[in-house]
């Protein structure tokens, strides 16, 4: 067996584990030593990949395996690595790992959660480690159906509907996902669903046309895609915490790397044509859920407006199709798992002592949480891209490649997406003011309580990778230039 299999045998062994679980100390040590295990060999992986770049050793794709599955449809099982593939196992590995100790005393059926919340680990580690189209698409649904029990079940406020209406949308992207990965294996004329076979090939124009906006919209749609966002302020506002941590840091990710690794590589020149359409979608995301996010006042529905405006810039980056954007939209992939999960744990652990997430409800919280206040200003201002935080580095790099264009096309589409900046600024200041240093609002709140332990953890972990992030990007960016680099090849052609 590859090892890289690993990351999906040790969250099916979790689940064997919790069924057999009987009480909630049980359930605690196999879910978090499994997030420790995980973490560990994300680490390994991240080691051994960077002592191969060292060595010089740089193929497309390291410790690559190949086994036939369905022959009849050549099906294979393939997996493999590249430095994309190993920022994202990494940021994967973070944030189940956080969100467990997030949901270290979730209630109800505890046993029952963690087994949903396992599947849906599964589905995303098989998909960032997956090299053939089906196979990627099998995870791709693995990792979605999870979703609307973990939301109906544990979830808050309308969340039968927030479930429901994510699914059925996310469902929607599915199809229309499928019939652009049938239409660019059948298309190529390969041998198998390979990516990397079927990258070699060339798929006409006329049939690029067709199937690049249906694959681009399908990965589109869970990377909150204008005007498919919908979905994501309701069913963010609705999930439990670790879900939302999940969901928001991890899982709308597989949009923009599907995107990537898909629409853009193996349909490069209906990529250049079409660019311009999506672009305007992503710009209209960037500012329009930077703008909705004022006109919250529901720490959820900021948060998830937020997310909707900083994986756009994720897409937008993309589409300018260049070395550096190309290379910013997988740091902002990273920045923004890690700084939303922050926010999403944070809002979770302040909901559990106020009861509400309403900001008109709330003031003064530093002077009895500091240590969640001091955090939650934190991420607010990695939000903002505050300098020796991520999201400067991410957003940057993104800024500076998308004004690489000469044209005024280009240039004033990066320029509109740049007001995103202020825009998030102003929102963010307005809640860490209103919420952390205002009046207080309930003398009740004058008697809460500070982070646990195990919440510390959680909150710990994502900060230092923020941190790291910010303050050293030279690492990790170098793995992912040299990963996009056959993307460009590829458009280049």
């Amino acid at each position: 067996m590859n090892f890289l299999s690993l990351f999906v045998l040790i969250p099916v062994l979790m689940m064997a584990g919790l069924f057999l679980s009987k009480s909630r100390k049980q359930i605690q040590f196999v879910a978090a030593t499994g997030g420790i295990l995980l973490m560990i060999l994300s680490g390994v992986i991240t080691y051994m990949y960077m002592t191969e770049r060292a060595a010089g050793n740089v193929a497309e794709m390291l410790f690559t395996a190949d086994t036939v599955w369905y022959a009849p449809f050549n099906i294979h099982y393939s997996v493999g690595i590249d430095g994309i593939s190993v920022a994202m196992l990494l940021l994967t590995s973070i944030i189940v790992f956080t969100g467990v100790f997030a949901s270290w005393k979730i209630d109800p059926l505890p046993k029952e959660f963690f087994l949903w919340y396992s599947l849906l680990s599964i589905g995303v580690y098989g998909f960032f480690i997956s090299t053939d189209l089906f196979t990627m698409f099998m995870y791709y649904e693995i990792a979605l159906i999870p979703m609307y029990l973990l939301i109906g079940v544990w979830g808050s406020g309308r969340k039968e509907y927030g479930a429901m209406k994510l699914t059925l949308m996310l469902m929607g992207g599915s199809a229309l996902l499928l019939v652009g990965i049938l239409g660019i294996y059948y298309g190529s004329g390969a041998t198998s669903m390979n990516i990397l076979e079927i990258a070699k090939m060339h798929i006409p124009y006329d049939l690029q046309k067709y199937f690049f906006p249906l694959t681009f919209m399908g990965f589109g749609v869970l990377g909150a895609l204008f005007p498919f966002h919908t979905w994501s302020p309701d069913g963010h506002a609705s999930a439990p915490t670790a879900v939302s941590m999940l969901h928001a840091g991890v899982l709308m990710k597989l949009g923009g790397y599907g995107a990537f690794r898909v629409a853009i590589y193996l349909m490069p020149e209906a990529a250049h044509e079409m660019a311009w359409i999506f672009l305007i979608l992503t710009g209209i995301s960037v500012v329009y859920g930077a703008f909705a996010a004022i006109r919250q006042t529901d720490l959820k529905y900021i948060n998830a407006y937020s997310s909707v405006s900083h994986c756009g810039l994720v897409l937008f980056a993309i589409l300018m199709l260049n070395e550096t954007a190309l290379t910013g939209a997988v740091l902002q992939m990273l920045s923004h798992g890690l700084m939303t999960a922050l926010f999403f744990a944070l809002i979770g652990m302040i909901y559990g002592r106020t009861h509400t997430r309403q900001i008109t409800e709330m003031g003064g919280l530093m002077k009895v949480i500091p240590f969640l206040g001091v955090s939650y200003v934190i991420a607010g201002m990695a939000s903002l891209g505050l300098p020796g935080l991520s999201g400067f580095v991410a957003e940057m790099t993104i800024f500076i490649g998308s004004f690489q264009h000469a044209d005024t096309f280009h240039r004033v589409l990066t320029i509109m997406a740049t007001t995103s900046i202020v825009i998030t600024a102003v929102y963010i200041l307005r809640v860490v003011g209103k919420i952390l240093f205002g009046a207080v609002q309930d003398t009740h709140h004058e008697h809460l309580s500070d982070a646990t332990w195990y919440e510390r953890l959680s909150v710990v972990t994502l900060i230092i990778a923020i941190l790291a992030i910010g303050s050293a990007p030279f690492w990790i960016s170098g793995m992912i230039q040299d990963s996009v680099a056959p993307v460009i090849s590829q458009l280049a052609k």
